[in-house]
């Protein structure tokens, strides 16, 4: 299993490892025996239509609208659970973009179109030849697309980086503190966790001043929480360019 360097949209690298082929093939298994009882509980559904509707066109028509979904499986469960089907989930891993962007759908939608050449029309030897044999363990479908898959067990800590960790319905207060730099923000998160460790209040009040001036602001809050605020608010809206 090698490892992969991302570089995120605050320029803070962070290392992941990447999944090698067993996992894969295990979550692979995982999804296909999802499939695999899925399709058993359409065959139920399709015998039972059999007493309801008596025309054979409409009860194919109707199995084969219900069975849709398992054709799109990949592709659904990746994009709606940011890079994860239920076999990568279980198995603590997801798909990303090599460059630290978020993927986006059409990425997703050419990794799932490229499952043609890499699993069905060659049997899987595709995508196993090219996983075995590329740098970062990418199928054709993942080159194509620019993503890899890492591994989510291990989660990178984030303490030393300018990175907070903000809820997704986290409602920002403070919206002009894109006006900050990566370094701006560095140096306040690191004054800040220093003054709060010690409980140098005098340290938490100068930094809180100077980082209003700069800001412009005329908070209620108290200098911890403003500090808090502002160091969150900028990772929010960071987050999201």
């Amino acid at each position: 299993m090698g490892n992969l360097q991302i570089n995120t949209t605050q320029n803070v690298n962070l290392d992941y490892k990447i999944v090698g082929l067993g996992e894969r093939i295990l979550a692979f298994l995982i999804d296909g025996l999802i499939l695999y009882m899925y399709a058993l509980l359409i065959s139920v559904i399709a015998d039972a239509m059999r007493y309801v509707y008596e025309d054979t066109w409409t009860q194919r028509g109707l199995v084969s609208l219900i069975f849709l979904p398992a054709m799109f499986y990949s592709l659904l469960m990746h994009s709606i659970f940011n890079g994860r089907t239920v076999g990568k989930m279980l198995l603590k891993m997801r798909v990303v973009r090599l460059d630290g962007t978020p993927v986006h759908w059409s990425n997703y939608l050419v990794r799932w179109m490229l499952r043609l050449v890499d699993i069905w029309i060659f049997a899987g030897s595709i995508g196993l030849l090219s996983i075995l044999f590329s740098e970062r363990k990418q199928r054709l479908g993942d080159a194509a697309a620019g993503t890899v898959v890492i591994s989510t067990k291990n989660k990178v800590k984030v303490s030393h980086t300018i990175l907070e960790e903000v809820e997704e319905k986290y409602e920002p207060m403070f919206t002009n503190v894109t006006v900050l730099t990566d370094k701006d923000v560095r140096l306040i998160k690191e004054t800040y966790q220093i003054a709060k460790r010690s409980n140098d209040f005098k340290t938490l009040k100068a930094l809180r001043v100077k980082v209003e001036s700069i800001l412009n602001t005329k908070s209620e809050l108290y200098d911890a929480p403003y500090l808090d605020t502002v160091l969150k608010d900028y990772n929010y809206y960071t987050q999201k360019m």
